[in-house]
């Protein structure tokens, strides 16, 4: 199954585009935030995480969606494998 998470920073952000791109990517659930990347208290986060399953997906618009650092995005993805879940960005996203 295909896990979405759409992120924005600031109030006057739309998670719209995001939204969009995640639904035609396939994914079967989507759990948005607005709060800054570094913040570690995402609760949309924190609930896609919980409905991953091993052999699911975790589908994001951008990779700066889960962490501010490559530290950060290391040791997410190290969970991710951990779980037996896969990371990856839609084809010709950047």
């Amino acid at each position: 199954m295909f896990i979405g998470y759409a992120r924005v920073s600031t109030a006057d952000q739309r998670l719209d585009l995001q939204i969009d791109a995640l639904t035609k990517a396939g994914c079967e659930r989507i759990f948005t935030d607005h709060a800054s990347g570094g913040r570690g208290d995402r609760v949309g986060l924190a609930d896609a995480l919980s409905h991953l399953r091993a052999g699911d997906t975790l589908v994001v618009w951008k990779l700066d969606h889960l962490g501010r650092s490559l530290r950060q995005l290391g040791d997410f993805t190290s969970q991710l494998e951990a779980r037996r879940t896969h990371f990856r960005q839609p084809d010709g996203w950047h």
